[in-house]
């Protein structure tokens, strides 16, 4: 077991694409943790999607060897947390894991909303960090300017800033220096009753679900019965070890040191982030603080294109289930699209993976409703519901009150777009609390808004009305009550349950036009005219035709009498009406998406 004084756990915090993995590369390599030959780009991030996006989705964690200028050989676990929003929870796990972070700032794109977002989960949990100002070989790289950013925020000597390129390992080493200088090393108690952080984990086909930790106290042998202090789960630790990156067996993994657990569990659900794991036969008495299961935010129907692969897709989430603790999901059925399930996720970003995953790695054709979020309906007779499919809300005659989620919103912008981003979000509902100038370029702008507001195109339209400079960064404040009605889609006087929405007073007549519209012309014509309604309660608030395509039924007709045609154009006619009465529509995945690029006409 390494003596505790040379051990350094530690995290990289940034926004996303500011170099994060790439950094991760070169101190590997630099400790020779892994060797030239199986060296590849982005050798943290194992997925094909975080390869293709630049992103890390999954946090990891490796143990490094460094023989110091001192002499001695020291001990860094880093544990590489994901950058995105979506995934803050697992963030602040990982952190809590560590004693110091490594803050990157991209020298060219300069401090942005999830930089200050992280950083200030790091502060909470008491870490030192250690700025660093990465891509300083760009064309574009102002680092004196980046520099003194930092030195405001953090009032660190802009001086002692460690300024590096990932791309090409310079200041790489002064980063490893400082790691030993400046974090301290962890201060466990080796002879308490052990206590391990759970900050995330995967499932094995072997040993079932393996449970990366943080050993606080004592320590973890194989072999030994361990308990969940959340649920007071008892489990077997199959396996122990450490990461280098590739699981490596170990006898036990003592206080202060990261590794793993085989646990021999068939489910990522009963071994949650942020959970506890001592010895069944000598618990702890307290916990680790922080623990909260994971709660979904955002909300879609996945429907099979073909109905006889809904046994695929139901045996394909259950097997990301096993990797992923935050999904979750339920069967549903839909008039317009048959059976398919009801998926809970963390954001749109996790969304958009789960979807991709689920078409490439399982080979599935699915078609994917707008998003909603969970609203809480107050009934008339007192009853409390919560609703995240707009086609399950009650009749308006049976609801009291409704109240949605809002969620706290940080901007970072250059500060001549402030006027176009103030008036996006008053388009959507936003109350500004506060404006703060960073320096003479750019502001920091914070707002409320609606989730539901915030989840359609928000990021798309705040990217396009900055030229891409503005950044976010959001977390939820609380559910106000609201005047929400259901919006109903009609076609061919069949209301289409996937294409519901619950919609703001104030709002429903203006989305009802603008849906129909969208719709009018994704949708393709067929042989008889198709009527787009929009309906709040009984009342129609708006109403779109796609015209018929019509066969040219006389193109047989050269010359000859005039009675001949009019008897074609007659059967054409009754066999039209009767084609309306039997037709069905069968509407596109750009149907559903409509909802989401209301904004963009």
């Amino acid at each position: 077991m390494t003596d505790e004084k040379l051990i350094r756990n530690f995290s990289i915090v940034a926004h996303v694409d500011h170099g994060k993995s790439t950094l991760t590369d070169r101190l590997l390599e630099l400790t020779g943790t892994v060797s030239k030959r199986e060296m590849v780009e982005q050798v943290m991030d194992q997925m094909d999607l975080e390869r293709e996006k630049g992103i890390t989705i999954k946090a990891k964690a490796v143990r490094m060897l460094y023989t110091a200028r001192d002499g001695n050989e020291y001990e860094l676990n880093l544990i590489d947390t994901p950058g995105h929003v979506d995934f803050t929870y697992e963030v602040s796990r990982a952190l809590q894991a560590c004693e110091g972070a490594i803050l990157v700032v991209d020298a060219s794109q300069g401090v942005e909303a999830q930089t200050l977002a992280n950083l200030y989960l790091a502060l909470e949990n008491n870490l030192v960090i250690i700025p660093v100002i990465n891509k300083i070989d760009l064309p574009a790289a102002r680092p004196d300017q980046v520099a003194e950013d930092i030195e405001n925020l953090l009032t660190v000597p802009a001086d002692e800033i460690i300024r590096t390129s990932a791309k090409d390992g310079t200041g790489v080493a002064e980063i490893l220096e400082a790691v030993v200088q400046k974090i301290p090393p962890p201060r466990g108690n080796p002879d308490a009753p052990a206590r391990a952080l759970v900050f995330d984990s995967h499932y094995d086909a072997y040993k079932g679900v393996v449970a990366y930790v943080r050993v606080v106290d004592g320590e973890l042998c194989k072999g030994d019965k361990l308990r969940m202090m959340s649920n007071n789960r008892d489990v077997d630790a199959l396996e122990v070890g450490i990461f280098r990156p590739k699981l490596v067996a170990a006898e036990s993994v003592g206080a202060g040191e990261v590794g793993y657990v085989a646990t021999g569990l068939k489910s990522v659900r009963e071994v949650q982030v942020g959970d506890t794991l001592t010895h069944a036969l000598r618990p702890a008495e307290h916990p680790l603080a922080g623990f909260r299961p994971a709660k979904p935010m955002v909300f879609a129907g996945f429907y099979p294109v073909a109905t006889n692969d809904y046994p695929l897709l139901r045996d394909a989430l259950d097997k990301l289930k096993l990797n992923d603790a935050a999904l979750t999901y339920e069967a549903e059925t839909s008039a317009a699209l048959g059976f398919g399930f009801r998926i809970g996720f963390l954001g749109l970003l996790h969304m958009e993976i789960i979807q991709e995953r689920l078409e490439r790695e399982y080979d599935l054709d699915l078609i994917a409703t707008a998003p909603s979020v969970e609203y809480h309906v107050l009934k008339t007779n007192g009853e409390i519901v919560t609703v995240d499919n707009p086609a399950a809300l009650p009749n308006a005659d049976q609801i009291e009150e409704i109240e949605e989620p809002w969620m706290k919103v940080s901007v970072f912008t250059p500060a001549q777009y402030i006027g176009t981003v103030m008036d996006l979000a008053r388009t959507r509902r936003g109350e500004q609390s506060k404006l703060e100038y960073l320096d003479p370029e750019r502001v920091r702008m914070d707002f409320l808004l609606p989730l539901s507001e915030l989840i359609i195109d928000f990021y798309d339209q705040l990217k396009s009305r900055t030229r891409g400079y503005a950044s976010m960064d959001y977390h939820f404040d609380s559910y106000r009550g609201a005047p929400l009605q259901k919006l109903t889609l009609m076609l061919n006087e069949e209301p289409v349950d996937a294409l519901a929405m619950i919609v703001h007073k104030d709002y429903a007549y203006s989305r009802g036009a603008a849906l129909a519209k969208k719709l009018k012309q994704v949708i393709p014509p067929q042989m008889f005219p198709v009527p787009i309604q929009a309906a709040i309660g009984g009342r129609i608030v708006a109403r779109e035709t796609i015209r018929a395509m019509r066969k040219d039924v006389l193109a047989k007709c050269y010359g000859g009498d005039i009675t001949r045609k009019k008897k074609l154009l007659e059967k054409q006619k009754a066999g039209k009406k009767r084609m309306k009465q039997l037709g069905t529509v069968e509407l596109p995945q750009e149907a559903f998406m409509a909802v989401l690029k209301l904004g963009e006409d």
